[in-house]
């Protein structure tokens, strides 16, 4: 059985995270995850709040829930704890990725997204490439002597994250297969990889045996998964004949003010799937 799991952030953004949780929670979600440990999300950007892990941990318990996995650095050139396709950074984004570990695991989860970093003028794509693989080698050692898995993430790079470098879930999955540790996988997003590639299905059976997370969101809008061009019950059902038994993620924007009826009614659709929980 698939477990749906919400990330938090776009959520209830005038609440902190415990609230936010609980609140999911009460929706009938069994699992959540978030993003940075050390800054919120309010809707708009990030704030410099840092998060405690043990609160985390309490508040998930006392919902039922648990928490999947959080993001180490943001998809972007380094502007938080470095980035992957920046050689100079390198020693701050390893440093980046102990500490993220080390607030997951004290907050009861044992994945962390990582991205790779946005495309650097005047390097070629073949530089780039090795630069980020050199970095993520370096990070699954350091998953690996801590029992914790790193999840690559492709993104979009038309419309949310212009510039990003690793926008292709086949570029992606040939990285963590060249790496070849147990302990880096592929993040593969229905939304961002529908935008870049489309044939959603035939994405997912390629890479199935290097997935072990799954972000989701209506296309277009990023909004809630029962409207739009996306088939989510089918898209489910196809993860499940793949024997996929992990995260599903819904991280997606509300379009609806009430952020709790927009919960129920994703859940109800997708629960019509009968392959999740």
């Amino acid at each position: 059985m698939i477990l749906l799991d919400v990330c938090i952030e776009p959520l209830f953004t005038n609440l902190p995270a415990e609230e936010r949780i609980a609140r999911i929670g009460a929706c009938g979600f069994k699992a959540v995850e978030m993003w940075l440990h050390d800054a919120g999300f309010d809707g708009n950007g990030f704030t410099a709040t840092p998060r405690d892990p043990k609160a985390i941990k309490q508040a998930c318990d006392a919902a039922g829930i648990t928490l999947n996995n959080i993001v180490i650095n943001p998809p972007d050139d380094g502007s938080i704890g470095g980035a992957p396709v920046l050689a100079e950074t390198h020693g701050k984004y390893l440093e980046r990725v102990e500490a993220a570990i080390t607030f997951a695991k004290a907050a009861g989860c044992h994945k962390a997204i990582t991205c790779g970093g946005d495309i650097q003028p005047g390097m070629s794509r073949e530089a780039m490439r090795a630069t980020i693989q050199e970095a993520l080698a370096k990070a699954a050692k350091i998953a690996e002597m801590n029992d914790f898995t790193l999840l690559l993430e492709p993104l979009n790079s038309r419309h949310d994250h212009i510039g990003y470098f690793l926008d292709s879930s086949e570029d992606a999955a040939a990285m963590v297969e060249e790496i070849n540790s147990p302990n880096l996988r592929l993040l593969f997003d229905v939304y961002h990889m529908q935008i870049m590639e489309g044939d959603v299905a035939e994405h997912i059976q390629a890479s199935k045996k290097l997935i072990a997370h799954y972000h989701s969101a209506a296309v277009p809008g990023r909004g809630e998964h029962d409207h739009g061009e996306l088939d989510y019950l089918y898209i489910l059902q196809v993860i499940a004949e793949t024997g996929y038994e992990g995260c599903f993620g819904l991280e997606y924007f509300p379009t609806m003010p009430d952020h709790e009826a927009s919960l129920k009614r994703i859940r109800t659709h997708l629960l019509k799937s009968g392959v999740c929980d």
